[in-house]
């Protein structure tokens, strides 16, 4: 794909030499540079500004935010971030989401962070989401001749060994670093529905069956030895009202719609077949479990089945590192995954992913209005034990991905207590023996469903 037609005309008028690196489709600039396996701390970006005397263009690295106040101070010009909608307008050229940082070829003012005088190179989009561009350090200068110069941003990194972020303020810096997915739009209406006491199994169907390759999808869910119906289910609504009924399909079908939003590969141990392997065993057993301690099960196997899409986001965004994290899983089977995702994603670049899976697919799960037990069991899995809001769902989880660890389930592999885990939900060994042989009655089953939605 060609770059912007103005950034090409602007650079051959300065006479800049650059070079191009042609890539696949990427839904992000971060995605874009991880592929083409570039270092982030070369990437460069533009932040469009306004006020009442007009626009003007901040040139930055990557990992930092504008800083309004150190713009007043160098400009004296109280500042907003241009929206999303006037930045498509002014760059008609460029694909949504792909800004170049070159101000000056759309004839807007200029100013540069400071931060990038000692760039030795620096990469950049064209304004294609399949090509960037590298210009050495004297071609960087000469883009940006003119432009004022200063400290004019902050840093967007995170310390996450203090661990005191909120899932708020976390959200706030990935939105700024990165283009979270929006739920899907067939997701949402299935959420709407379910928040609505009175909908029917007959408006669900319709709204699911929007989507043939869902539909099918969940006919051969319904249709599977799991739930033993022998009779003849023909439709959506036959899924609903005979076999799984409608909190079960709204959950599952919602989790299809959702996993579509994320381009992961399917093969290797955390590629989307073992994502939905894990994930149908871990809500089948959370729900079970959550019964036994007085929880709402249905609930339960929500946040069971939707516990893990940290994982999906990390690969969605960071192909390249997801593709390494992969290997790390598989050769050291005795490192926790908050160890391999530290050891992957701890440097400067990337600190914010550090966080965890967990805590990631909490903030996406934030973001996209899910139950509050979603969101807290997503984002808290992690943690070994919770006490705090929705305990006995986090915890329900917590105990089904230890359970699951014993048989080969799942992303961790160290043993747990689950003694302990089950005291957490007032549950004794009789009851986490019961889970075992339950478990074991309907592999087989659950591996042929988690097949047919792969």
């Amino acid at each position: 794909m060609q770059s912007a037609t103005r950034i090409e005309l602007f650079l051959a008028r300065k006479a800049i030499a650059f070079q191009t690196q042609g890539l696949l489709s990427a839904a992000t600039l971060e995605a874009a540079v991880s592929a083409a396996g570039q270092s982030l701390s070369m990437v460069i970006t533009g932040t469009v500004l306004i006020d009442s005397k007009g626009a003007l263009m901040i040139t930055h690295r990557l990992n930092g935010e504008v800083d309004l106040a150190a713009v007043y101070r160098l400009t004296g010009r109280q500042m907003q971030v241009l929206t999303e909608r006037q930045v498509v307008r002014l760059f008609d050229d460029c694909d949504s989401g792909f800004l170049p940082p070159l101000g000056a070829a759309y004839d807007l003012p200029m100013l540069a962070d400071s931060q990038m005088d000692d760039l030795p190179q620096a990469i950049f989009t064209s304004g294609s989401n399949g090509r960037l561009l590298v210009l050495e350090g004297r071609g960087l200068r000469l883009a940006l001749a003119g432009a004022r110069k200063g400290p004019l941003v902050k840093e967007l990194a995170l310390d996450v060994s203090t661990n005191q972020l909120t899932l708020d303020q976390i959200a706030a810096r990935l939105q700024k670093l990165y283009r979270l997915p929006p739920m899907p739009a067939l997701a949402f209406r299935i959420l709407e529905l379910t928040a609505k006491p009175e909908a029917t199994a007959k408006q669900l169907a319709e709204v699911i069956e929007l989507d043939p390759s869902m539909t099918a999808q969940l006919l051969r869910y319904a249709r599977s030895a799991l739930f033993g119906y022998r009779g003849q289910i023909n439709s959506v609504q036959d899924a609903v009202a005979r076999v799984l009924g409608f909190e079960r399909v709204a959950h599952v079908a919602m989790g299809i719609a959702a996993v579509k939003s994320f381009d992961v590969p399917r093969e290797g141990p955390l590629g989307v077949d073992q994502f939905w392997r894990h994930s149908l065993y871990c809500a089948f057993l959370s729900a079970s479990l959550a019964r036994r301690c007085g929880a709402e099960s249905g609930m339960a196997y929500m946040c069971g089945l939707l516990h893990n899409f940290g994982l999906l986001l990390i690969g969605h965004l960071f192909p390249a590192e997801y593709a390494r994290l992969s290997e790390l899983r598989d050769a050291e089977p005795d490192a926790s995954m908050q160890q391999l995702e530290q050891e992957i994603f701890g440097g400067a670049d990337q600190a914010m992913m550090a966080v965890g899976h967990g805590t990631i697919g909490g903030v996406l799960h934030r973001l996209w209005n899910l139950p509050g037990p979603v969101i807290k069991a997503a984002a808290m899995h992690q943690c070994g034990e919770y006490s705090g809001e929705h305990q006995l769902y986090v915890n329900a989880v917590i105990l089904a991905n230890a359970l699951l660890k014993d048989i080969g389930i799942g992303d961790e592999f160290v043993p747990d207590d689950t003694v302990a885990l089950a005291a957490k939900l007032g549950l004794e060994q009789s009851d986490l023996d019961q889970a075992r042989r339950e478990i074991a009655d309907v592999a087989d089953d659950l591996d042929a469903v988690a097949a047919a939605l792969s």
